[in-house]
């Protein structure tokens, strides 16, 4: 299920932000179309010209720690994403999921040497290093991710 709005203008003449939500299964199947989705509203704007390769994995990176962590790839659970995209305020993803949550700071770092051959436990550091602010709420179920 997708829920969207189209920029509008203003009194002023500028562009309101654009918004949609989106709703999955908890299916790695479901991943693609919906970066499809986001990367279509992504490559109309201008001001996000060069950035999109960021904005893919961090998002792809988001809704696979939902499906596999969040929702044990349960299908019949659902993760919810939204993405609000301004020029002024860049563009913020929010991924959702209904999981038990995590604590972001107590994960391990995956450049530690013990950790370089791990098979996991790369996406948030991967998330972090490619967007421009990322946080966390509701106990970890819910990523925020803005790039500017």
């Amino acid at each position: 299920m997708v829920k969207g709005s189209r920029p509008t203008h203003g009194k002023n003449g500028r562009s309101s932000p654009t918004h949609f939500e989106v709703m999955l299964a908890a299916d790695i199947n479901a991943i693609s179309p919906v970066v499809s989705l986001v990367m279509r509203m992504v490559s109309e704007m201008k001001y996000a010209a060069g950035k999109e390769f960021h904005i893919e994995i961090a998002l792809r990176e988001a809704l696979a720690n939902a499906i596999l962590h969040g929702c044990k790839a349960d299908p019949s659970k659902k993760i919810e994403c939204s993405v609000t995209a301004d020029k002024d305020r860049g563009i913020l993803i929010v991924v959702r999921d209904p999981g038990a949550g995590f604590d972001p700071k107590k994960l391990p770092c995956p450049t530690d040497e013990q950790n370089l051959f791990s098979d996991h436990g790369r996406g948030i550091y991967l998330i972090n290093r490619l967007m421009d602010e990322v946080r966390y709420e509701r106990n970890g179920t819910e990523i925020h991710m803005r790039k500017y």
